[in-house]
């Protein structure tokens, strides 16, 4: 057996199931509205009826004018009439107008005719559709049972009832809804009421309260759901500036960590090991580079071994001799010199494998103690001192802390030097030297006095502490005053001595640390150049840092003074100038 996809009859052979699809080809029906097919008669008036319904009843107007205008006393052809129109209504449909309120209008006696002649002509396609209808009758009840399957039991448009059966609905529809399909004809006296909002027309004030309510609850519900979206999007936009806020505080915070690492590596406070271990690790490194023997390496690990042990400087990077080498070379050369001004004997010393890049606050140390080593005035408080080795300094400095002297710098250190590379400073000097009760004072230029950022107030306070003399004085002056310790971001030098040009010019005369033995060697000569002197010689234009402090002894203390002088440091202040 063979089954019919449209309508489900069954057929034996595929002779007769082609003969029944051709029999479905004739007599396709198509919606005249929206040219749906391929449905029986009783769904396509049950479709025009839901789906349609406005043009239907208009139709239905359509066909009362009919038969007042039309009208026959033969009953037969009456009745014949009115079963035609009631077949045909929802095929003439077509031709209604689409507005309902000026369906009446539209039939004005002039298109009488034309409507009469239109109207016979649908008149026969009904009559033609009914035969059709009879010939097809057996299969109707098959193809609604195929329908309900298909589409579910038919629902109200209008109610929302649900029946079982396609006339049913229909019956439903025209019943109790029939005040909403049939629209008035134009001599009613019935009034119409519009939608404001969207032009509906409605017969019963009722029925458009009733829909324009539906209008508001789904404005409402609109509203509704465009609070609920916008409450979403901000509370995204706030996640996301959160997330924002939160990449960007966690960027900041590894960038203050990594800054705060850069300035522990920079100042020593890294735990990377002290003077010790940077000794040991570059000595091993010239020696995978060649550039020193095993046993060199092994002689002088031993002898930093005992340095260390007794605390005291193994002299190796010392240079001696080089302030009466000065002397000698201003009285016999310097023709563009007026007068020249030196420090008491000192010693330079120069940083080593150990101390490279962080040392130089040690070293200028140990030159300024080298010349009150060699000054009587200081005998009593410095008696039986040898010049340390760094970690000795660092352990002095700790024991100055210890006693009291510059608690917040003390604790800005963690309290500790020894085993580290931390530098010192102008205040770390100070408090050493106080503690070993020798007498200084720290100025502070803190600001440049001069065109082009120069200093020239620190040069003429330089020149002051220095000169002591008149104008009778000689070209050269050994002075009994110590050199003096000077500090600036990043790097310290000790001043030596100053030197008037006859321009009256002033140049100071400084060691630096970071210049090695081999060149301070070459100032020891018996015929000096004056090339050798370049790096020495330090005018104006050469100091042009922001800021800079002096570490300048003034003497030595007493032990009520040393007391004093450590209250004082607990609130530590330099002197500022200008």
């Amino acid at each position: 057996m063979l089954s019919c996809d449209i309508c489900g009859e069954m057929v034996t052979s595929e002779p007769d199931m082609r003969a029944h699809l051709i029999v479905h080809m004739e007599n396709e029906i198509v919606c005249p509205f929206c040219k749906l097919s391929g449905v029986n008669y009783d769904e396509m008036c049950f479709h025009i009826e839901t789906a349609h319904f406005e043009q239907n009843t208009l139709e239905r107007n359509f066909e009362r004018i009919n038969t007042v205008q039309f009208g026959t006393s033969d009953n037969k052809e009456d009745n014949t009439l009115q079963c035609g129109m009631e077949v045909n209504s929802s095929i003439l449909s077509g031709c209604a107008s689409n507005h309902p309120k000026n369906s009446s209008q539209c039939l004005t006696k002039d298109n009488t005719l034309k409507h009469e002649a239109f109207y016979s002509e649908n008149l026969t396609e009904s009559r033609k559709f009914l035969e059709s209808r009879e010939k097809q009758s057996g299969l109707t009840e098959v193809k609604g049972s195929i329908y309900e399957t298909t589409y579910g039991p038919p629902e109200c448009p209008f109610c929302g009832k649900i029946e079982e059966h396609s006339e049913d609905m229909e019956t439903h529809v025209k019943t109790t809804h029939a005040n909403l399909l049939d629209i008035p004809l134009e001599d009613c006296d019935q009034p119409l009421y519009d939608c404001p909002m969207c032009g509906l027309i409605c017969t019963n004030y009722h029925i458009l309260q009733e829909h324009v309510d539906l209008h508001l609850e789904e404005n409402s519900f609109c509203q509704g759901m465009d609070r609920v979206q916008c409450s979403g999007d901000l509370q995204l936009a706030h996640q996301l500036q959160q997330e924002e806020d939160r990449k960007r505080k966690s960027e900041e915070s590894r960038q203050e960590i990594e800054e705060f690492q850069k300035l522990q590596r920079q100042y020593g406070l890294d735990n990377s090991g002290g003077y010790k271990q940077q000794q040991l690790r570059n000595m091993e490194i010239e020696v995978n580079r060649g550039r020193m023997p095993p046993s060199e390496f092994h002689r002088r690990k031993a002898d930093m071994m005992e340095s260390l042990a007794i605390g005291i400087d193994d002299g190796k990077t010392k240079t001696s001799g080089i302030i009466e080498a000065l002397h000698r070379y201003y009285q016999n050369a310097a023709t563009d010199v007026r007068q020249v001004w030196l420090s008491s004997v000192v010693d330079h010393f120069h940083s080593s494998l150990g101390d490279k890049g962080w040392g130089c606050g040690y070293r200028n140390f140990q030159m300024l103690l080298s010349s009150l080593l060699q000054n009587d005035a200081y005998d009593d408080c410095l008696k039986g001192m040898s010049v340390p080795c760094i970690p000795k300094i660092q352990s002095m400095i700790e024991d100055a802390w210890k006693e009291g002297f510059d608690p917040q710098g003390a604790s800005q250190l963690n309290n500790r030097l020894q085993g580290t590379k931390a530098w010192i400073g102008a205040c770390e000097v100070y408090i050493l030297l106080t503690s070993l009760r020798v007498k200084c004072r720290i100025v502070d230029f803190h600001k440049s006095t001069g065109p082009l950022g120069t200093h020239p107030r620190l040069f003429e306070w330089i020149l002051n502490y220095y000169s002591s003399e008149g104008e009778g004085s000689p070209k050269v002056v050994c002075t009994s005053k110590p050199p003096i310790y000077l500090q600036h971001q990043g790097h310290s030098r000790t001043v030596i001595g100053i030197e008037e040009k006859k321009n009256r010019t002033l140049c100071l005369l400084i060691f630096d640390p970071g210049c090695p033995s081999r060149e301070m060697q070459k100032l020891l000569k018996q015929d000096i150049e004056a090339s050798s002197l370049k790096q020495l010689r330090k005018s104006m234009g050469n100091l042009k840092h922001k800021q800079y402090q002096i570490v300048a002894v003034e003497g030595a203390l007493s032990p009520e003074e040393k007391v004093a002088r450590r209250q004082d440091s607990q609130v530590f202040t330099a002197e500022k100038i200008p």
